[in-house]
């Protein structure tokens, strides 16, 4: 037999805990834990580079060249992807799904990342956490009961820069350093806008009210128009949100919206993700456990390629009982037994998917030459197996080209200007740290508008 036994993580809060001491306890299962660094290590190193948001970046972010500071520092919000910031919980939980999980807490504690997700039955406690529960009468989502979920540190950037306490899982510490080394300060002249990934912007009304306010706030104490930037997922949320913006409060307000690798015209892997599930090479959790919970964020619909982008006869899931294209969606969700995820679709399609102007300067920048995934095939284990052969097209080896590429469209369509640089052989999630892409965003900050059409990164490689 085994010892029922789990790693503490105990971050005290006195002034050595804060300048990096760490210690750990053995704890009988049934309270509430987190895992050990040391073995948070162990699993990072683990992830494989893969189509997803893990790779070896996030877990040791690149380090930033000192720089000259820049006289210039235009205010910039910065609005993460999915998966992109820290989520917290407190729970009271009229039932478990397991006698292993922890029924109530009187603090609040990491939702994502939660650690317990590594282990083998702690992560069915944290899909529990972090589900939601979609109703079809309301076309609303609520938590899962007994759980509160709170977004900590909006207006802050350590919640977008490290998505653990330990920071061990970076995500936009290298961009924001290389800001500080301008000249920028965090939380004051840069600030994050972290968000409820879970949810599309139809339900997170009060988060745009308080990113109202903040642009409205960095404009009045600098006295200079903000810059948004946003990377995947998050340009959507910022073209929904300047979308809903008069066209006056914007020429006032905004002086640009920056893009890193936006699925303009939807993602292709959303569909798998939703089928089968996708770990993204977390090697502890199986894709069929985490399609649970990949499955209750209404986020993931939203994102389903949209249908006046792809052609009616693109086969986006191929199995050997039927193959299933955008007009095939109703059956799509039928056929995988997630029925919430066709309401959960018409609920959201139309949010951004006419891709309106955002009425600001844009600079679009994503990365192509790289495979990705725009058929996933399946034998007849669809939709409980993993695809056994992909058909590939051009992109950043996540999010396809052609979707990416429809900022252009916005050319000619408004009055502001639209610069569009396409990076060959940049991957999805290196736009936030790769060093050409922060020296590109270094000087679109200090006023200058031409960039190149495109920058070829693997000309850096020896």
């Amino acid at each position: 037999m085994f010892v029922l036994q789990r790693f503490l993580l105990i971050i005290d809060s006195d002034e050595s805990t804060r300048h990096g001491r760490r210690s750990c306890q053995v704890e009988k299962m049934g309270s509430a834990g987190r895992l050990c660094w040391p073995l948070l290590v162990l699993f990072l190193l683990g992830f494989r580079h893969s189509a997803g948001f893990w790779i070896v970046n996030v877990v040791f972010p690149p380090s930033t060249k000192p720089k000259v500071p820049s006289n210039i520092t235009s205010p910039l919000i910065i609005v993460p992807g999915n998966l992109g910031n820290r989520l917290e919980a407190k729970i009271n939980k009229p039932t478990l799904v397991h006698w292993f999980c922890y029924k109530k807490t009187e603090n609040w504690f990491p939702l994502w990342i939660d650690l317990n997700m590594f282990m083998p039955i702690g992560v069915d406690c944290w899909i529990d956490n972090i589900r939601l529960v979609y109703n079809r009468t309301t076309r609303r989502s609520a938590n899962s009961p007994g759980v509160e979920v709170r977004v900590p540190g909006f207006g802050e950037t350590y919640s977008i820069e490290f998505l653990d306490y330990n920071k061990l899982a970076g995500y936009f510490y290298t961009m924001v350093q290389h800001l500080v080394n301008i000249g920028y300060v965090r939380n004051e002249t840069v600030r994050g806008a972290p968000y409820d990934w879970r949810l599309a912007p139809n339900e997170n009304e009060a988060y745009f009210i308080k990113m109202q306010d903040m642009v409205e706030e960095m404009y009045n104490q600098y006295q200079k128009p903000v810059y948004l930037l946003g990377h995947s997922m998050g340009c959507h949320y910022v073209l929904y949100f300047l979308n809903h913006q008069p066209q006056a409060w914007k020429d006032k307000y905004i002086r640009g919206f920056i893009s890193l690798g936006a699925p303009w015209g939807g993602a292709v892997k959303v569909l798998r993700v939703l089928a089968s599930g996708e770990n993204d090479g977390i090697p502890m959790i199986s894709n069929i456990k985490i399609r649970e919970e990949q499955r209750m964020m209404t986020t993931n619909p939203w994102l389903l390629p949209a249908e006046d982008v792809w052609p009616e006869d693109h086969v986006f899931i191929s199995t050997p009982a039927f193959n299933y294209t955008h007009r095939d969606y109703k059956r799509f969700f039928t056929d995988i037994s997630f029925e919430d995820g066709w309401h959960m679709w018409k609920d959201t399609k139309n949010l951004t998917s006419a891709l309106h102007p955002p009425g600001v300067e844009v600079w679009c920048m994503y990365g192509v030459g790289l495979p990705t995934p725009v058929t996933h095939i399946y034998d007849e284990e669809f939709p409980d197996g993993d695809p056994v052969d992909f058909v590939y097209a051009d992109g950043d080896d996540t999010v396809d080209s052609l979707s990416m590429g429809l900022c252009k469209r916005w050319v000619g369509q408004q009055e502001k200007p639209v610069h569009v640089t396409e990076y060959r052989g940049l991957a999805h999630l290196d736009m936030v740290f790769h060093e050409k892409v922060l020296n590109q965003m270094q000087q679109i900050l200090e006023g200058k508008s031409d960039v190149p059409k495109e920058v070829d990164i693997r000309l850096d490689v020896k």
